[in-house]
């Protein structure tokens, strides 16, 4: 009890760590929506504020229990359980989400995200039914393999361009590009003189071709005659046309750049998490 002064009426003074509060209601006003500039915003369509999924898993899942997202799309729910230290499982049909939702985690918290992937091609078997399946998703997966993004999110027409990859290997800063074309069906010299054209259109400076077949001699040697990009960073030479089968890549072989930062053309990256914490977590296809 406190009177301020003589002859002022008393009163009751209340601590707030002392009370209950008043429950939240059911209509939340103080969560800002993720505008343009923000840096959560990842160019996903229906993404969430992180703030939002933080909160409703504080509400409604124990410190030892699971989060399920079975529609997991860009991986909000997904990236909000492993800050907030649940376990988790995310599920989602497209080759899109995945590697976004890949991407989105080692962004945030590096090596500390441990999980699995379950049910993407292993083999090149699996890769030639997944291609079979659908070869707009065996797309998206064989781009993901090479942390690239792809051009379009819609089916049509590519310009011949399936993929892009930017890359920084340029003391002054200037902006590189890797021009990619993807190849599940049968491929032959002429793909590799179109990827050419492309990259000469484009004025990338490499262009790669990811095929599920092996390529011919005459692919090869036409590759070969596309000549070198030599890197300003370490004045290393690059093949400017480059043919990466999925047996390859399925054996880690990657593309041969040499950029001082990588950075996928399709999503922003993500911000870095403050806090990381997390269980051993798995992802569905």
């Amino acid at each position: 009890i406190l009177q301020s002064k003589t002859g002022a009426v008393p009163r009751y003074k209340r601590y707030l760590d002392e009370v209950e509060g008043v429950p939240i209601g059911d209509v939340w006003t103080d969560l800002r929506m993720l505008q343009g500039a923000s840096k959560e915003r990842l160019g996903y369509p229906t993404q969430k504020p992180e703030a939002l999924l933080e909160r409703i898993i504080a509400a409604s899942c124990p410190e030892n229990g699971v989060v399920l997202d079975p529609f997991a799309g860009c991986g909000t729910s997904i990236v909000a359980a492993q800050r907030s230290g649940r376990a988790w499982i995310g599920i989602d049909i497209t080759y899109a989400a995945i590697g976004l939702i890949r991407k989105r985690l080692k962004d945030s918290f590096g090596e500390d995200a441990q999980y699995t992937v379950v049910g993407e091609p292993t083999t090149v078997a699996d890769a030639f039914a997944l291609f079979q399946q659908d070869p707009y998703q065996f797309q998206w997966w064989a781009l993901a393999r090479v942390g690239a993004g792809k051009t379009e999110q819609k089916k049509g027409s590519d310009k011949g361009i399936d993929g892009r990859l930017y890359f920084f290997d340029d003391p002054t800063g200037k902006t590189k590009q890797i021009i990619f074309s993807v190849k599940g069906g049968k491929v032959d010299v002429g793909d590799i003189r179109d990827l050419r054209g492309v990259i000469d259109r484009e004025s990338a400076e490499i262009g790669v071709l990811i095929t599920l077949r092996g390529p011919t001699r005459d692919m090869r040697t036409e590759a070969l005659s596309a000549g070198y990009y030599t890197s300003p960073w370490n004045n290393q030479d690059h093949p400017r046309i480059q043919i990466l089968t999925i047996k390859e890549l399925l054996e880690g072989k990657k593309i041969d750049y040499n950029p001082a930062q990588g950075a996928n053309v399709t999503f922003q990256k993500a911000p870095k998490a403050k806090k990381q914490a997390g269980k051993q977590q798995e992802m569905d296809l």
